[in-house]
């Protein structure tokens, strides 16, 4: 019968019901005959025990009759916690069903055997696995305890009791509710939409049944309440029509300050397709949010079923913008009356205040999320409380409701507040499906709880991942989906795609030679374009669902650790419950289950990329219960010999929703410096992720060569921030120096920090620098590093500030002082008077090596290019305003143009149509200052490249400084890194340019960073706080001091070595000087690592002779060489041992000595030890 809309006359006062039946409009909704929810006949029963027994859990339900139409389900019969597991697991793939209701995609699993409970203590019968207990794992020795910068309830521990009633929030009741009531029912009935019958009910529903509080009818006009009450009842009228008769209701309203959505909500199940809501406030108002543009969010489940809908209830969302107490409190504020929205510090009670007062304080001190979970007094509802810092998480709203529908929990509320000092604060009320609903296939929430604590923290890492599909449809779990994610991630980096083609070009080259290796590294870069893209493997991975959860399997049997024997934590994890439940395949077993499943050959070669990622990881911090990025320390041993010939020592992989990134090093003891790589668009971002492990590669490689002169070998680590992320770059490289941490430092406290699975089964210490995008972020390095009890922090970082002991670059002009020798070893060797020279420079007054250039040179500058423009005078450039910019650290625009000559100019680059003094006219500035270095007729003898991009000059490019085979500029300094390319630079050699390559010019910064970490090993923390740490008033300690003087003379001994070195050997042999300069890093390079593994380094006597050369007389003499050696790791004094020997004897004998070379080299040091040892005696009688 289709319901009469015709009546308009209002009944509310006399309403007809003597009609017929037939004759009545359809009833919908009859408030009279349904019963009201009143909290206050609310009466919960009292709380089960705290400490639930872990074979066992009884509960009760309420003793007094609740006046709820959902009342609690009926008591849990006690169910031996064996025999639920053994037999209620999350079934197969193959075993679920697809079913379409109401438009909400759900999954019907077969029906379980019903438990036998005839022996209620039933022990756990014994479990075959093979996953490590904790006894059993493998640790790094000599580690100790640390600790930790993330906070989360232990599970088992006492967790707290809530005692008040409620939600915790009291909304201002609002005094003009019922005058707005009979406004919205009269504006109702003159709308004619509602029969006047129902115009009441349907008021009274909204306004009693679906627990919105007073604060929306505050906020809201009438019209809009109005139009919302219309909108539900015509969801009701539209079910009618449907043939299902299924009621769907979905609500939105989207105003400039606040946000109401209303849906149709079936209780533990996910909304896959559909308007998902939960998706959209996290997009439009949580994951943007700012101390001063931010949103707060209520959510509520109506505390009745809607008409005719057994499962169906309804889930209100009101979204309002913050209106702070202090929008702007100081850095270190953490006063909930300070930093509180105004409706938060208006509706909260005392209690809840307590609670995120308590949570608040904890937040700001970590660096992940603190995560708490309360018990709600006479209730099996929990209150979950999560804290974590602004667009940290994004996605984390509505991820956690897959994650707790999956554990077959639903929330009767939540919560979203935001504070001004940039945290955001999510509370949680779970509750468990009905009965009927779970299906008996759930965990009792008294027990998932537990579970869903732990996994929020990888939640927090990845919230939306590419599988995440699977997770909310239930067909994998959270730990399965983000598995995947992490190896999506690295078969796009890994898959080898270059081809038999590219194997028959490296056999005709020769990859030694620096020239082929570019070319080679160029057309790499070339075929890895388009076969494998990272949509195209994400679509691969999507069809193997199964496959997912059997690699998975085979993952979590070597990585999950039980904390506490067979019997586990107070719940066994997913990974226990796979591994006791499903069969844990061996690799051959693998190898065949992908050849069969597979149905292509891509699809196999994607697939078996899994098996590669198992075998690689030697740890990770996967099942740490708190993290904040997902990292993996990798064996790289699978990375092909032919497209990586030097092999690596060691590889992270760092994987977050806001970014990937590696760190890669070729030695035990190796240093370099960290870069954050940023994208412009999603082109751009694409062709950055394509080569992100090959440029980290080529970095670490360069760096390596660079070091030749110290103890550290070659690293570097590369974070490329996602797409979507491009301002997250402190957020980024936070969460990638702590997740990395959680792999060098031992966990110590159960349930935060857990033991992992150790395969590497060494200590292993990084040290890092600054690079692109990082040079402000080192400091928090340093000071995270130490607050997480790290022993090595002092030595951690580089570049650090004074007051941490740094040793900063720039100051004192170490990059510098490198750079200069080489300039100085050329007027040296051919008499010129630096006065006489006419010099070019790129990288202006305001960087760190061009502004020293110019605070150290005495040359006559013509012509300065910076990120400004060209400053040119042939005549020479006015030394004390050159010097007065340097010292201001400013660009050539600040230059006064007024002490130019007449033939002087100054272009900047966003001048146009500029008339040189030569009648030359400049159209674009911006291209004028890219091309200048190239331009002929300049004359110019010097060319010292201080910055500028990589490649400027090629191999298509360098013809344009030779003219008639002979070069325009007789001598270049390459202080920029990779300025010149390989090819470009043996082409200006051969057409007579003297040519020193960056690899060695430029290594006064990496000889200073490893003079500094010495001194931070050397010290124990107090003597290094007063002698190595600038005070807060600025006095700098007197050893401080002297050892940058010390350092700085290292630094220029290090370089004229190497240029001697280097001018000899070219001398003698006429080999190219950019060639010997890498012949030169690879001899010492295979020397040293030869020497430490020899029976010299067990010489003891010999040992401390090269000690007491190679390290710093001050800090022997402040320390003494004893300490010194019970304070710095054996390996880094065994890498400073060979280093030295071998750098002196490759800079005194070339890169390709006699075959006696070395033994008269050795002999003589062993001559001068024996003297040593005679004068000692005689020493020590004279005293």
């Amino acid at each position: 019968m289709v319901p009469d809309l015709s009546n308009n006359g209002s009944t509310r006062d006399n309403n007809n019901n003597n009609a017929p039946a037939d004759t009545l409009p359809l009833q919908l909704f009859d408030a009279s005959t349904h019963p009201a929810y009143d909290r206050k006949t609310f009466s919960p029963t009292k709380l089960i025990a705290d400490h639930l027994p872990a074979q066992e859990i009884a509960n009760k339900s309420s003793t007094r009759p609740l006046k709820y139409s959902c009342a609690f389900c009926p008591p849990l019969k006690t169910v031996p916690l064996a025999s639920y597991y053994k037999l209620h697991r999350i079934p197969s793939l193959t075993a679920m069903a697809d079913q379409r209701q109401n438009g909400v995609t759900t999954i019907d699993l077969p029906e379980q055997e019903p438990l036998d409970h005839a022996d209620p203590q039933e022990s756990v019968p014994p479990v075959q696995i093979h996953n490590k207990v904790l006894e059993q794992v493998i640790r790094t020795p000599g580690r100790q305890p640390s600790p930790q910068p993330t906070h989360l309830s232990v599970p088992g521990s006492s967790h707290r009791i809530l005692q008040e009633d409620g939600s915790g929030y009291v909304a201002p009741k609002f005094e003009g509710k019922e005058l707005q009531m009979d406004q919205v029912m009269d504006q109702i009935e003159e709308k004619g939409f509602i029969p006047p019958e129902f115009v009441e009910s349907e008021t009274n529903w909204f306004y009693n049944e679906l627990g919105i509080d007073d604060m929306y009818f505050q906020t809201e006009t009438v019209e809009a309440i109005v139009n919302h009450i219309l909108s539900l009842y015509a969801g009701k009228v539209a079910a009618y029509a449907r043939d299902d008769k299924r009621l769907e209701i979905r609500l939105d309203k989207e105003a400039v300050d606040h946000a109401v959505y209303i849906d149709t909500s079936k209780p533990g199940v996910s909304v896959i397709e559909g308007p998902r809501y939960e998706q959209r406030i996290d997009e439009k108002y949580i994951d943007g949010s700012t101390s001063s543009n931010s949103y707060r969010v209520e959510t509520f489940r109506s505390g009745s079923h809607l008409p005719g809908e057994k499962d169906q209830q309804l889930r209100c969302y009101f979204v309002y913008k913050c209106h702070f107490a202090n929008p702007n409190p100081g850095a270190e504020e953490t006063k909930l009356e300070i930093i509180g929205e105004k409706r938060f510090l208006q509706k909260a009670t005392n209690n809840t205040k307590a609670i995120y007062q308590e949570v608040m304080n904890h937040v700001v001190a970590r660096t992940g999320p603190v995560i708490e979970m309360f018990e709600i007094e006479g209730s099996r509802e929990k209150r979950l409380v999560i804290a974590y810092t602004q667009g940290s998480a994004m996605g984390m709203f509505s991820a956690l409701s897959h994650l707790y529908h999956y554990y077959g929990v639903t929330s009767s509320r939540k919560y979203v507040e935001q504070f001004s000092n940039g945290i955001t604060i999510m509370s949680i009320y779970l509750r468990p499906l009905p009965q009927a609903a779970s299906n008996s296939r759930h965990p009792p929430i008294e027990a998932s709880i537990h579970q869903i604590m732990k996994e929020v923290s990888l939640l927090y890492c990845i919230p939306q991942n590419k599988f995440q599909a699977h997770f909310a449809s239930g067909r994998l779990s959270l730990q399965e989906t983000t598995y995947a994610h992490c190896v999506w991630v690295f078969v796009g980096h890994f898959l080898n795609r270059l081809g038999s083609e590219y194997t028959s070009l490296v056999s005709m080259l020769d990859p030694s030679n620096s020239v082929h290796a570019e070319m080679l590294s160029k057309i790499k870069r070339r075929l890895r374009t388009e076969t494998f893209t990272s949509d195209y493997i994400l679509e691969i991975i999507n069809r193997y669902p199964d496959l997912i959860r059997t690699l998975y399997l085979s993952f979590a049997n070597t990585h999950y650790v039980q904390t506490r024997g067979e019997q586990d934590d107070f719940i066994p994890t997913l990974s226990y419950l796979r591994l006791t439940a499903d069969k844990v395949l061996n690799d051959d077993e693998l190898k065949s289950l992908i050849t069969k499943s597979a149905t292509n050959e891509h699809d196999e070669m994607v697939m078996t990329a899994f098996r590669v990622f198992n075998a690689g990881v030697l740890k990770t911090n996967f099942y740490t219960p708190t993290k904040v990025a997902l990292s993996f320390r990798l064996n790289p041993s699978f990375l092909p010999e032919v497209e990586y010939p030097q092999p690596l020592f060691g590889m992270f992989l760092v994987i977050s929703s806001e970014f990937r990134g590696f760190h890669l090093r070729f030695r035990d003891i190796a240093r370099g410096g960290i870069r954050i790589v940023k994208s412009r668009n999603r082109e751009a971002y694409s062709i950055n992720a394509r080569s992100l492990f090959d440029e980290n590669y080529n970095l670490a490689n360069t760096q390596q060569r660079k070091n030749k002169d110290i103890p550290e070998g070659g690293s570097k680590g590369v974070i490329l921030l996602d797409v979507h992320h491009q301002d997250k770059a402190r957020v980024a490289f936070e969460k990638y120096i702590d997740s990395i941490m959680d792999l060098l430092l031992p966990p110590s406290s159960p349930g935060i920090k857990d033991p992992i699975v150790d395969m590497h089964g060494q200590e292993e210490i990084l040290f890092m620098g600054p690079d692109e995008n990082t040079a402000d972020l080192v400091n928090w390095a340093t000071e995270h590093a130490r607050k997480r009890g790290a022993p090595w922090w002092k030595s951690f970082f580089t570049g650090k500030s004074p007051k941490l002991g740094g040793i900063p670059h720039d100051a004192y002009g170490m990059t510098t002082l490198s750079v200069r020798e080489y300039v100085l070893g050329i007027y040296r060797k051919l008499n010129l008077n630096p006065a006489n020279v006419r010099k070019m420079q790129t990288g202006g007054p305001d960087g760190d090596l061009g502004s020293n250039e110019i605070l150290l040179g005495n040359e006559k500058y013509t012509a300065i290019v910076d990120g400004a423009g060209v400053l040119v005078d042939p005549n020479g450039l006015d030394h004390d305003e050159l010097v007065r910019l340097a010292k201001k650290r400013v660009m050539i625009s600040e230059f006064d143009t007024t002490k130019l000559s007449s033939e002087g100019y100054r272009v900047l680059v966003d001048e146009s149509n500029i008339t040189l003094p030569t009648g030359e006219v400049v159209n674009n500035g911006m291209i004028f200052r890219n091309t200048f270095h190239l331009r002929s007729g300049k004359q110019i003898d010097l060319f010292v490249p201080c910055g500028g991009r990589p490649e400027s000059i090629d191999l298509s490019t360098v013809n344009k400084l030779i003219v008639d085979g002979k070069c325009t500029i007789p001598y270049i300094v390459e202080g920029a890194n990779l300025f010149i390319t390989q090819d470009a630079k043996l082409r200006l050699e051969k057409a007579g340019c003297i040519l020193y390559k960056d690899a060695s010019a430029n290594k006064g910064g990496v000889t200073s960073s490893s003079l500094e970490v010495l001194a931070s090993l050397s010290f124990d923390d107090k003597g290094f706080l007063e002698n190595m740490c600038v005070h807060d008033d600025g006095t700098v300690p007197p050893f401080y001091d002297a050892y940058v003087k010390q350092v700085q003379e290292t630094i220029k001994r290090n370089a004229a070595l190497e240029f001697e070195a280097i001018w000899r050997e070219h001398q003698q042999t006429g080999i190219p000087r950019s060639t010997l300069s890498d012949t030169l890093s690879i001899a010492i390079t295979k020397l040293d690592e030869e020497l430490q593994n020899t029976e010299l380094w067990k010489n003891t006597d010999l040992r401390r002779s090269v000690l007491e050369d190679a390290l710093p007389k001050l800090l022997l003499e402040k320390i003494g060489m004893d300490t010194v050696i019970k304070r710095v790791p054996d390996n880094y004094l065994r890498a400073i041992f060979g280093s030295y020997l071998a750098s002196r004897f490759v800079y005194e004998h070339g890169s390709n000595p006699s075959q006696f070379a070395f033994f008269d080299f050795m002999s003589k040091r062993m001559a001068k030890l024996t003297q040593e040892q005679h004068r000692l005696p005689a020493a020590g009688n004279g005293a």
